[in-house]
């Protein structure tokens, strides 16, 4: 069936509900924050920001996430969201962890995949892949193949969100335009999945009440708990939204292939692909004298366009506009890491 005006009024509840919790507990954290700053924020490694802010905005966007999922008069919460509830939960905890203490890369990535496998035996699924260049690729309910694409996928995308999140604004604008494009997906009458226009309203609401106190200058940060967070939640809706990898590898593109690009600077100067540094575009762009503000818009701008592409093409298009903003991110950032190179060559870290 088509969107209905009660399926409207459910999105609508979903979106509030979790803008109101986020954004009470954001008010809250700040608070806390200002109250006791020895405990509950942190300044420290790559971060740019000159005084201290706390990194709570994770609890804030997972409590109304959660709350508003939990308390949604219209959604059934099955097996399959009930582990997207769990693996949120643990996201969570070693989030914090790593927020305040200190979380090696290999625990991280363990219990990420220890996430993603648990939402994968609770029920999600690829089933098939389309190729871009035509034809499909399909898998068995429960094959190796399908456990290592779903990981891979999960992982993959909540690790290019957190990477990316280094500035006031950006991974949270790129998840609200992400969740809208999967929204739209969702509520397609091909598609007609209304429970997962409801989830992505609750990720959207959650996200924005958390976003408008994280513009620059920045009242409160994502922190590693709430980048892992936005990521996960985004990968799986994307399997949920009848296996849509291609027109959500096109939102994240951005992120994806910026990390891709950092992931090899890092193995060609010999160091752990998982060790923190300032290879990133956003990055490399403070170097040459951009400002947060134009970072961010800048990104929002490539992000919204490469979504409206991806709503608007069929399965070549989306290939062709993927291999084109691979080829035009990479040629910014060979770009911009060469003029760093030669005029800034106390920045470079390559």
């Amino acid at each position: 069936m088509s969107v209905t005006d009660n399926h409207i009024e459910a999105y609508v509840w979903a979106f509030l509900t979790a803008f109101g919790v986020a954004s009470l507990v954001v008010g809250l954290c700040v608070l806390l924050a200002r109250k006791y700053p020895q405990i509950w924020a942190r300044k420290e490694g790559r971060h740019i920001h000159k005084k201290d802010v706390t990194r709570l905005g994770g609890v804030a966007m997972i409590a109304g996430f959660i709350v508003s999922l939990l308390t949604h008069p219209d959604l059934i919460i099955s097996s399959t969201l009930w582990g997207v509830i769990i693996a949120v939960i643990i996201l969570l905890f070693i989030g914090l962890w790593d927020d305040f203490g200190k979380l090696g890369w290999q625990q991280q990535l363990f219990f990420q995949i220890a996430a993603a496998l648990l939402v994968f035996i609770l029920g999600a699924r690829i089933y098939v892949i389309t190729s871009p260049f035509g034809g499909v690729v399909e898998f068995a309910q429960a094959t190796v193949p399908s456990v290592i694409v779903v990981i891979v996928w999960i992982v993959m995308v909540t690790n290019a969100m957190n990477w990316v999140d280094g500035i006031d604004g950006l991974s949270g604008g790129i998840t609200l335009i992400g969740a809208g494009t999967i929204f739209f997906l969702s509520v397609k009458p091909e598609v007609n999945q209304p429970p997962v226009g409801i989830i992505t309203m609750a990720l959207a609401g959650c996200v924005l009440g958390f976003l408008i106190f994280n513009f620059h200058p920045a009242k409160i940060l994502a922190g590693t708990t709430g980048s892992m967070f936005m990521g996960f939640v985004l990968a799986t809706l994307a399997i949920f939204a009848g296996t849509k990898i291609a027109t959500a590898l096109l939102v994240m593109a951005v992120p994806i292939i910026d990390a891709l690009w950092v992931i090899g600077a890092r193995m060609m100067a010999g160091v752990s692909i998982f060790a923190p540094d300032k290879r990133h575009l956003h990055y490399r762009l403070l170097d040459i004298g951009w400002t947060q503000k134009q970072i961010t818009l800048l990104f929002y701008v490539i992000t919204l366009g490469i979504a409206t592409i991806a709503l608007n093409t069929r399965t070549i298009g989306k290939a062709v506009t993927i291999i084109s903003v691979a080829f035009l991110l990479m040629g910014v950032l060979f770009t911009v890491s060469k003029y760093i190179k030669e005029e800034f060559p106390e920045k470079n870290e390559l």
